[in-house]
């Protein structure tokens, strides 16, 4: 059987290892969606705290033995009190300046990250082994999938369902988006804005991190890991929508399915093709697919 000329095991494999890759997208995009959307901030350095979960994650195995669902954790709240660190000692400081600032200043912190890394731990990748409980395969007729690769598309699923519901539909959700829209009205009804805005910035470093942690069995764990994903992340971001959180969830996964599919049809362009839908989009929708118009 063959499904537009091709192999029906190659084009739903493909189709496959697509969502796999688009799992990962819609988790990276979500923490730059949260933070642009709630803080005005374009996080350049959201690569490298994802470099920095996926590390944590194997630095707690290699010297304490901490086994991956602990891992799965507290890796993400070591990134996330980087986050809230970050946020405190620079990014306080620009709030209310052009976000370019913002872009320039994680940007240059994403460059000393990736740095520090490299010089501990040098390129060649680290491995992470499979968690027992999800190792092995299971046969889908036309491919055999690897469960830890289902169990990264169902976590990243619930995961970015999670973030959505608990900011556009929970009181603490309408908090935070009053709080950057009005800081001083929500301050006088008693709401700690510089809290609540440390706190969100904290939250989208940690789902940067849990990102890393997912990632980590299935790639090597490199410093350059980040900055070989976040400028993908970054189109995924603005075909979405800067800021819409279901923007980025429903794009990411899109456009990892239509990565996976352009390499049945056209391996050469699967590296180009995010970008080209960038444009395409860009050109007839600004404000991306689920944005605002000004």
């Amino acid at each position: 059987m063959e499904i537009f000329g091709i192999p029906h095991q190659a084009f739903l494999g493909q189709l496959m290892l697509g969502l796999v890759n688009g799992a990962f997208y819609a988790m990276l995009s979500l923490g730059l969606a949260v933070i642009f959307g709630l803080l005005d901030i374009v996080n350049f350095a959201h690569g490298a705290l994802y470099m920095v979960g996926a590390f944590a994650a194997w630095i707690m195995l290699e010297r304490w033995g901490v086994n991956y669902w602990l891992a799965l954790v507290l890796a993400p709240l070591v990134v996330g009190v980087l986050g809230v660190a970050i946020e405190r000692l620079f990014l306080k400081h620009l709030y209310g300046l052009d976000p370019l600032y913002g872009l320039l200043l994680t940007f240059g912190l994403a460059l000393i990250l990736e740095g520090a890394f490299r010089q501990q731990y040098g390129v060649s990748g680290q491995s992470y082994p499979v968690p027992e409980l999800l190792s092995g395969a299971t046969n889908l007729g036309f491919m055999i999938l690897p469960n830890y690769r289902a169990w990264v598309v169902l976590a990243s699923i619930a995961v970015c369902l999670g973030t959505w519901f608990l900011i556009e539909r929970t009181r603490l959700g309408a908090y935070l988006r009053a709080g950057t829209e009005n800081a001083k009205l929500v301050q006088a009804f008693g709401v700690n804005v510089p809290l609540m805005v440390m706190l969100t910035y904290g939250a989208g470093a940690a789902l940067a991190g849990l990102a890393g942690v997912l990632a980590a069995p299935i790639i090597q764990v490199t410093p350059l890991m980040g900055s070989n994903l976040i400028i993908v992340v970054f189109a995924v971001v603005v075909i979405g929508g800067m800021g819409s959180i279901l923007g980025s969830v429903v794009t990411g996964l899109g456009l990892g399915v239509v990565e996976g599919l352009t390499r049945v049809f056209y391996p050469e362009a699967s590296n180009v093709v995010v970008f080209v839908v960038m444009v395409i989009v860009l050109m007839l929708r600004p404000a991306g697919l689920f944005g605002k118009s000004a």
